[in-house]
């Protein structure tokens, strides 16, 4: 798939631990299988029910468009009648902003080996922790996509 900026599995450590703040949204706190990253992120908990354990591909990206091509970013039209294979092969599907990027590590500047990733999809939070290796394609105020996918155990 083009555009991909970011694609690992996750499996779910904890949910909510400091209690939930809101009915609808549950806050994860998951560890990637590949990569070894740290990710809490916030989901709309009723329309993406998720339990302990439970494992889930993520993928951040740049486009829906299968091409790679862009034009389904907010500076376009809404397009009732879209159609793309990355729509019909995800679960969960958010559109955000890249906010911030930084040290992870406390060492000095996101030149450091160790980075924070920090996005925004409508309210709803990310932050990817891990290796920056792996977070090269970001910029901060980039447009993006997270699409999740449950997987088998």
């Amino acid at each position: 798939m083009a555009g991909i900026l970011f694609d690992d599995v996750f499996v779910i450590k904890d949910i909510d631990p400091e209690g939930k703040k809101f009915d609808s949204v549950s806050r994860l706190f998951c560890e990637s299988e590949a990569y070894k990253m740290d990710l809490i992120l916030d989901i709309h908990s009723h329309l993406y029910p998720v339990e302990l354990g439970d494992k889930f591909r993520l993928v951040l990206t740049s486009t829906l468009r299968d091409d790679g091509g862009y034009g389904t970013t907010e500076e376009e039209e809404y397009d009732v009648h879209f159609k793309s294979s990355r729509l019909d092969s995800f679960d969960y599907i958010m559109h955000g902003k890249i906010y911030r990027i930084d040290d992870a590590g406390g060492s000095g500047g996101i030149d450091s080996a160790h980075v924070a990733t920090y996005a925004s999809f409508g309210g709803l939070l990310m932050r990817l922790e891990g290796d920056v290796k792996n977070m090269i394609s970001f910029d901060t105020y980039m447009n993006i996509y997270l699409l999740l996918k449950r997987v088998g155990f």
